[in-house]
């Protein structure tokens, strides 16, 4: 950029915008310890007791209409704050997304949840997102959806997260009034838009793995016949028919273990939190600053699903 832009150098990037960033021979981490640092000293929640997950399995938030209210300011002041973590920090992105939808009229139930993410931050307070260096450019989408999820609309919510060989590069997490099939519609326009801006830089893709684990879904959108049960869908969200036809995305049904957009549409249990939250290149920074990473670039969890893609 220097030969094309006057401009001073300043040093290497470490810091900006909130976020921390280590650049390294094997590649860069991007987190932000001292923003949530700030997070928690901000709400007085810094000595809190430590949590391993940001949210119960077993919680189901409503609108609670006759629970103790409490300060608004103060709850979408802490929502709001927690929306921009999630830029580096995808595990906490369903929890944060369904509390913020009580901020209208939040209750005391509100608050502890949000409190209990703040308590699972202090446990997770380093962790951040692994881009190594000399990744491939094996494009990889997934796509997920919890129907009728929401306790207080009936609305799903889907999910779905897009890697570029072992690199996380969007995630989502949305209520929407559809669900297994739209959402998989979804998430393949954020697939073809990938594709057309690695075009750009002169990698062309074709028959992009894309994995859902409803076979419903996946059917549909291999066969155009229609039927009594999918009459209802709106034409626009058939385009996914066509681009499976075309040979730009290969849609497959993927096991529900191995779904990593899980992480994004219902809360999880300890060990399948950890373990998503591992095959999204979630790690410690004192695990990138203490040993050097030999990071295994076909990690299981990925290359399984590339091979029975292909």
């Amino acid at each position: 950029m220097a030969k094309e832009f006057q401009m001073s150098m300043i040093g290497e990037l470490t810091f900006f915008l909130g976020f921390q960033i280590k650049q390294l021979k094997e590649g860069t981490f991007i987190y932000q310890e001292k923003y949530t640092r700030d997070l928690l000293k901000r709400f007085k929640m810094d000595d809190c007791k430590p949590i391993e997950t940001p949210m119960a399995t077993n919680a189901k938030l409503e609108a609670d209409e006759s629970g103790i209210k409490v300060d608004q300011t103060h709850y979408q002041s802490m929502i709001g704050s927690l929306l921009y973590l999630c830029t580096s920090r995808p595990d906490i992105m369903f929890s944060v997304c369904l509390c913020a939808r009580f901020q209208a009229d939040p209750k005391e139930s509100h608050l502890t949840t949000v409190k209990r993410i703040l308590r699972y931050l202090k446990h997770t307070l380093s962790i951040g997102l692994w881009y190594p260096k000399g990744a491939s450019f094996e494009l990889l989408g997934y796509s997920d959806s919890d129907f009728a999820g929401c306790r207080v609309e009936r609305k799903s919510t889907s999910g779905g997260c897009y890697l570029l060989g072992r690199s996380l590069q969007n995630c989502v997490s949305l209520s929407t009034a559809e669900a297994e099939y739209i959402a998989a519609g979804s998430s393949c326009a954020q697939l073809l838009y990938m594709k057309q801006t690695l075009k750009d830089y002169g990698v062309e893709l074709t028959r992009i793995p894309f994995l859902c684990d409803n076979e419903s879904a996946v059917k549909l959108a291999n066969n155009p016949v229609q039927h009594c049960r999918t009459k209802h869908i709106d034409i626009h969200h058939h385009f996914i028919r066509d681009h499976v036809v075309k040979g730009d995305i290969l849609l497959r049904n993927v096991g529900t273990k191995e779904q990593l957009a899980d992480i994004f549409t219902k809360p999880l249990d300890q060990s399948n939190f950890c373990r998503l939250q591992s095959e999204l290149n979630m790690l410690d920074a004192r695990t990138i600053m203490q040993v050097a990473l030999p990071y295994n670039l076909h990690h299981i969890g990925v290359s399984a699903c590339l091979t029975a893609a292909r």
